[in-house]
């Protein structure tokens, strides 16, 4: 059966939309346009929800801004903020939190080091909590992080390591920070994506495991995730109908081909290209060229964005000031 790769909700909800031509029942769409970004609430309220989109019942949130491929400090530092607020609006935080970070995937490929970069980059307290023996602080909040690495370096399954941390250290919250796979070029490295029901290990390269989430590791568990790559066959798909709306739009012969491509359903367009590609290189994932410095910028915005969310006597020039 045909089925795009996306771990975005929000691009869950589009290829409803498309294919039914209507919204989708049990789901809540709410959107808020800024300046620099754009956020969408995406809302999966029952069982009818989760089916329909294929999302957990929850709350998606997701924050957009074009320009984050090439961002100045200053919008670095604003969507930092903006991750900072999501956060601490779905999650209620306050300075007796105990939070423990998860950086999920493989620091040994740069597309998958999304999530031990950040972990690199977050202020560690428990130590201090713990030397000190305090249960809160007024400027700080308890703090630990670890990047368990993937079972191929470990030979043991992330979420086996992430719940006995867990059942050893009983925080109050975990958080996972994880690279996504999208429909869309234009959402990798500029689309950060939050989520209060967990997330899948390994996901976003279509090697989903245990899922770490409330049910599982007995904590709420949030996840973090950015878009990192992208299916080929998708890639090209989305390319054919730039191409196909191009050359309709510039010749007048042939105009009744073009029609007939642009009125192929996605099935059978997909399936045609997985056809194509497959005696070649197969149904590849696509990243960035610039990838190593996107996910270096990219950690650091999250990384601030946690940092000024968990402790509340931080803020931006605080954290930049640690990180460099």
């Amino acid at each position: 059966m045909f089925q795009v790769r996306t771990d975005l909700a929000v691009e869950a909800r589009e290829l409803y939309k498309e294919k039914q031509k209507q919204e989708v029942p049990g789901v809540e769409v709410e959107k808020e346009e800024k300046e620099h970004y754009t956020v969408t609430r995406v809302r999966v309220l029952d069982s009818d929800g989760e089916n329909n989109i294929g999302k957990a019942k929850g709350t998606y949130i997701t924050i957009e801004a074009p320009a984050l491929k090439k961002a100045d400090q200053d919008l670095k530092d604003e969507m930092s903020k903006a991750l900072a607020k999501e956060l601490s609006d779905l999650t209620k935080l306050n300075n007796a939190t105990k939070t423990l970070i998860v950086g999920l995937g493989n620091w040994n490929v740069t597309p998958d080091a999304l999530g031990p970069k950040v972990v690199d980059r977050v202020f560690v307290t428990r130590h201090f909590f713990k030397a000190y023996n305090k249960t809160d602080d007024e400027s700080m909040s308890q703090v630990s992080a670890i990047a368990p690495g993937v079972m191929g370096l470990t030979g043991i399954e992330t979420s086996e390591i992430i719940k006995g941390i867990v059942e050893k250290t009983n925080p109050n919250l975990v958080i996972a920070v994880d690279a996504l796979a999208s429909r869309k070029m234009d959402r990798v490295s500029t689309t950060i994506q939050i989520s209060d029901t967990g997330i899948n290990p390994g996901s976003g390269v279509g090697n989903k495991r245990q899922a770490l989430n409330k049910d599982y590791l007995g904590v709420p568990v949030i996840a973090i995730g950015i878009p990192m790559v992208v299916d080929a066959a998708t890639m090209v798909n989305d390319t054919m109908e730039l191409i196909i709306n191009d050359m309709k739009e510039q010749s007048k012969t042939g105009s009744n081909f073009y029609s007939m491509l642009q009125e192929m359903e996605n099935e059978d367009k997909h399936t045609l290209i997985k056809e194509v590609l497959n005696p070649y290189l197969g149904n590849v994932m696509v990243t960035p060229k610039e990838i190593d410095k996107l996910i270096n910028d990219l950690s650091i915005v999250i990384a601030n964005g946690l940092n000024i969310s968990l402790h509340s006597g931080i803020d931006l020039k605080d954290v930049n000031k640690y990180l460099n």
